[in-house]
């Protein structure tokens, strides 16, 4: 059912091949050990529950008290390319710092069993206390790392373990359920268990990439079409996962998601200073933007965060990116010193070396016009929320079709209709990229609806979160809305803006995530679905396009449409779709301009 749409394999080697990049690199740097740095290796940390984890303590060469930067890693402490480059670890111990970096409960050398986030919060509390009154340490403990590494900080902080002094989070998860396991309701069944294979044991799990391309011994496609998908890890993939179907039991925001997802309350008692790293192409943009507004909302500190935005996706946001993705070009002060942009932070705030911390409350990358702007506020301030409205004369469907978009309200309007065959899903790769393509092949399917703006004649500077707010019906009992912004060039490739795949809802959540309510076939229903957070100047001669369908394979696993269970759905159902434009149910998307 997949196959003729997307090539797997491909992708996933392609993302392995990335990792190989890395490695040469790092290998290069490991061969001659720094001179100034003593090492402690396998410092065994006893939790209070008598579990002992794992730490490499890395100290620079003269004896005394120093600042400590803790990172917890779940991908194993010993492979810089699982989370922890190289440079890092010299660059802080060479400034005066000792570096802690400690394997999570049941990865590498810890003992116990790996229990995602959960297990984090007492343990990153412990290990923060343990790292505060060690010999070499003068009490003060800050942490840094990404994705994984920077959501455990928040785990810690939400328990304010004393001796923790300040936070680098770089690409923290933390909307769970729009974000991670879930993104508006809809199932991630691809990078759910690509992503607990890798942690399914107690080393690093990479194979499953390598084979792929060696004898396809792993056939994503055929993986992906087994029901149900309860099973799909044991039964299609080949190996039984946990947390994997953890994920699929709590499909509502149950007791299981809210207790590692911090609300009003644990902001409120945090009140250290955060430096918030993100990327507008970040998967974990989510997360990270979740965790800026609660402390700015509800923290006491919320005067001591600072967030720097860059074109970064997920890796790049902590790695470094050239001024690049794919074929959209970017200008050469998008690249940043990351190592300064952590030192500058910790040397104020953690080391209390330098007098003041003279940095902009926002920093922010804007695409297109290639830029970085500062602001004293995120969201500028200065932004206003601007509708552009769905528009057509029921014929949207592909890059052919009379779909508009402009700030005019409709009036009395046909509504555009696709049908939606789950088997046959809308793919978000092109060329085995998911960024920086153009998507504009996609939009000749007739179950992607275009609607796009005239020519514009002035810049359009976005900068914020986007929505669109939908009106639209099925004859199903549950399905999936998707939506996409993007740049049209002026040589008409389309260009995807926001990370992931776009926008996605899933009916059944159009209530909130706490509970299911199914569809009454035919009703017209409104949904609001959230893009993400967008820093992107739309040039004269260009155009804003927004796409809308009802499915965005493999990112997010396609609705069956039938209305049961997820876990357990073994039927497929194909829906029609009607998307609504007019006087009564003004579909459009809210444009944050600046």
């Amino acid at each position: 059912m997949y196959r003729l749409f997307i090539d797997y394999k491909k992708i996933l080697f392609s993302l392995f091949l990335i990792s190989l990049i890395i490695v040469p690199v790092i290998a290069q740097q490991v061969i001659e050990q720094p001179k100034g740095i003593r090492l402690m290796l396998d410092q065994r940390v006893t939790m209070r529950d008598g579990v002992e984890l794992s730490s490499d303590v890395f100290l620079p060469e003269k004896e005394g008290k120093y600042p400590v930067i803790l990172m917890r890693n779940p991908y194993n402490k010993s492979i810089r390319r699982a989370g922890i480059p190289y440079d890092f670890m010299t660059y802080f111990i060479q400034h005066g710092y000792v570096v802690v970096v400690q394997d999570v409960r049941g990865r590498g050398d810890s003992d116990g069993k790996f229990g995602f986030y959960h297990a984090e919060i007492e343990d990153g509390y412990d290990a923060v206390e343990w790292a505060g009154v060690q010999s070499w340490s003068n009490g003060r403990v800050g942490m840094m790392g990404l994705s994984y590494l920077g959501a455990v900080q928040w785990q810690a902080a939400k328990v304010v373990p004393p001796h923790l002094t300040c936070l680098v989070s770089t690409a923290a998860p933390g909307d769970f359920m729009n974000e991670i396991g879930y993104v508006g309701g809809a199932f991630m069944a691809w990078g759910n268990l690509i992503w607990n294979h890798s942690v399914s044991g107690r080393t690093w799990q990479d194979n499953v990439i390598i084979d792929l391309e060696s004898k396809g011994l792993f056939d994503w496609n055929k993986i992906l079409e087994h029901r149900p998908l309860i099973s799909m890890d044991e039964k299609a993939f080949g190996k039984k996962m946990t947390i994997y179907r953890d994920m699929l039991e709590h499909s509502t925001m149950d007791d299981y998601w809210k207790a590692i997802r911090l609300d009003s309350e644990d902001y409120k008692k945090i009140k250290i200073p955060v430096l918030h790293v993100t990327g507008w192409f970040d998967g974990d943009q989510a997360g990270a933007m979740y965790h800026w507004n609660g402390m700015q909302a509800y923290s006491s500190a919320k005067d001591k965060q600072y967030l720097v935005v860059g074109l970064w996706e997920h890796v790049g946001t902590f790695f470094g990116a050239p001024p690049f993705i794919g074929d959209m070009k970017f200008s050469p002060e998008s690249m940043v010193d990351r190592l300064a942009l952590h030192l500058d932070f910790f040397n104020h705030y953690l080391k209390m070396e330098s007098a003041s911390y003279e940095k902009s409350k926002a920093r922010l990358y804007i695409t297109g016009s290639n830029k970085w702007k500062n602001f004293d506020a995120y969201p500028p301030k200065e932004t206003k929320k601007v509708k552009y409205y769905l528009h057509s004369n029921g014929s949207a469907n592909t890059l052919g079709g009379d779909g508009l978009l402009d700030i005019k309200t409709p009036k009395k309007e046909p509504a555009d209709h696709f049908i939606f065959d789950p088997k046959k899903p809308v793919p978000v790769f092109i060329d085995n990229k998911l960024i920086g393509i153009d998507h504009s092949p996609i939009e000749m399917r007739n179950d992607v609806l275009v609607y796009s703006s005239d020519i514009l004649k002035d810049s359009v500077t976005v900068i914020g979160e986007v929505e669109v707010e939908l009106y639209a019906s099925s004859d199903a009992l549950d399905t999936d809305f998707t939506v996409k912004l993007l740049d049209v060039q002026p040589d008409g490739r389309a260009f995807r803006l926001g990370t992931l795949a776009g926008g996605i809802i899933r009916a059944r959540y159009r209530g909130g995530l706490d509970k299911e309510v199914l569809l009454t076939p035919g009703k017209v229903e409104k949904y609001i679905i959230r893009i993400s957070h967008i820093g992107h100047t739309f040039l004269p001669g260009h155009k804003i396009r927004l796409e809308v369908s009802s499915s965005a394979s493999p990112m997010f696993t396609p609705n069956q449409n039938t209305g049961n269970p997820v876990a357990t759905d073994t039927e497929w159902n194909i829906a029609k779709q009607s998307i609504w434009h007019n006087k009564t149910y003004p579909s459009c998307i809210i444009l944050p301009e600046l």
